[in-house]
C-alpha cells in the first residue's frame, strides 16, 4: 500500500512513522511519501495561496500548484482523497475498504481551503474524521493512514484486527494483565480458568455490555443470538 500525501507541512508527519507504522514501513508493507505542494509553486517566493474571488476572510490554495503536485505522483491505480469536514465521516467499513486499494493520494487543505476547480478535477472522495474544523488536513490524513495501515496484509495479525472495537460491530471487551489483584480489584476468574470456550462467551457478553453502556446505537446493526438478545434485555431492565 502506498500513501502519497500532498501537504504544505510535510514535517508534521514525522510522528506517524513510529511504532507499528514504522515497522510496516521498514518491511515495505506500506510506503508513506510526502509531497510538499510548495515545491510546485512558480512564484519566486514559493507562494501557493491567494485572495478569494468575491471577497472573504483568509487565503485559498491555488489550483495549479495542487494539480502539478498531483500529476507528479498519479498512477493508473491512484485514488485521491481530500480530507475535509465536508466529507463523509470515516468509519470502520470505510477503513477496511480503503485498505484494499493499492495507491492512495491524500490531499491536505490549509488556510481557507483549496480552489474548487482542482477539487472537481482530481478528487475521487472526500473524507472527514469528525464534525469539527481543524487548521489543516494533516492530522486527519495521519488518522486515515494509521487506521487503514492496520488492515494492510502483514501489518498486524488477523486475530489482532478481528478482535478490535468495531471489527464485529461491537466495542472491544475489557482486558487484564498481571498482577491478579490491583487496588482491591481482581482479574475475573473465568479469564484464569484456561477454559477457552467459557472465555470466548464471557468476552462476547462483555463486549455487548460495553457497547450497550457506551455506544448503544451500534447494537442496532449487530446480529445477536437469541441468548444474547435475552442478555441485552436483562441489561436494559437492570438499568431501568
Amino acid at each position: 500500500m502506498k500513501f502519497d500525501v500532498l501537504t504544505l507541512f510535510p514535517e508534521m508527519f514525522e510522528p506517524i512513522k513510529q511504532s507499528i507504522i514504522g515497522r510496516a514501513m521498514e518491511k515495505s508493507l506500506i510506503d508513506i511519501n510526502l509531497i510538499n505542494i510548495r515545491d510546485f509553486s512558480k512564484d519566486k517566493h514559493k507562494k501557493v495561496d491567494d485572495t478569494i474571488y468575491g471577497g472573504g476572510a483568509g487565503m485559498l490554495i491555488k489550483p495549479d500548484v495542487v494539480y502539478d503536485a498531483y500529476k507528479s505522483v498519479k498512477t493508473e491505480n491512484s485514488k485521491v482523497i481530500y480530507l475535509t469536514p465536508q466529507g463523509k465521516k470515516l468509519n470502520q467499513s470505510k477503513v477496511e475498504e480503503l485498505a484494499k486499494e493499492e495507491h492512495l493520494i491524500l490531499l491536505c487543505g490549509h488556510y481557507e481551503g483549496i480552489d474548487e476547480r482542482v477539487l472537481e478535477k482530481i478528487v475521487d472522495e472526500e473524507i472527514s474524521i469528525g464534525d469539527y474544523v481543524l487548521t489543516g488536513g494533516e492530522i486527519p490524513a495521519m488518522v486515515l493512514i494509521d487506521a487503514v495501515s492496520r488492515y494492510v496484509e502483514g501489518v498486524l495479525t488477523k486475530d489482532s484486527t478481528e478482535e478490535e472495537s468495531f471489527s464485529n460491530g461491537l466495542l472491544e471487551y475489557p482486558q487484564y494483565t498481571k498482577p491478579k489483584e490491583f487496588e482491591g480489584m481482581k482479574v475475573p476468574e473465568v479469564l484464569q480458568s484456561g477454559h477457552h470456550e467459557n472465555i470466548d462467551k464471557w468476552r462476547r457478553k462483555e463486549a455487548i455490555k460495553t457497547t450497550y453502556i457506551k455506544r448503544p446505537e451500534l447494537l442496532e446493526k449487530v446480529n445477536l443470538t437469541d441468548e444474547e438478545k435475552k442478555y441485552l434485555e436483562e441489561l436494559k431492565n437492570n438499568k431501568d
